[in-house]
């Protein structure tokens, strides 16, 4: 069974520092690349960061710097830490993975969680 649910997000300000999880079913997450994808009103759904199974790591350009994508094996579960944070960075953010794919591009990914919402208010 798959299984990935996302916590974490929430509201603050311009420059704050969130960190949503993400636990996934425990077969999921040691065989598939695990990801943050984002979308905001109005917009496509787009990649904001990926993670390998050996802990290969990519990133959108748009947060390059100040999003760290991370995993803690023991608990089966997949961290965005979030810094600097722009008003653009709303967006619902969705906890993805693919037994295969490991990039930044939305398509691929056939595993998804419910989302967890992210507002910086400027």
């Amino acid at each position: 069974q798959v299984r990935l649910k996302e916590s974490g997000g929430g509201s603050g300000q311009s420059g704050g520092s969130p960190r949503p999880s993400c636990v996934a079913s425990t077969y999921i997450y040691k065989h598939s690349c695990m990801g943050w994808l984002r979308q905001a009103p109005g917009k496509e759904r787009e990649g904001v960061a990926v993670t390998a199974p050996n802990g290969d790591t990519k990133y959108a350009d748009s947060v390059k710097g100040r999003f760290t994508i991370s995993r803690d094996n023991p608990k089966n579960t997949l961290y965005l830490q979030m810094n600097s944070l722009k008003p653009e960075d709303t967006a619902m953010y969705y906890c993805t993975a693919h037994s295969i794919y490991c990039g930044l591009e939305p398509g691929p990914y056939n595993y998804w969680g419910q989302g967890t919402q992210v507002t910086v208010s400027s």
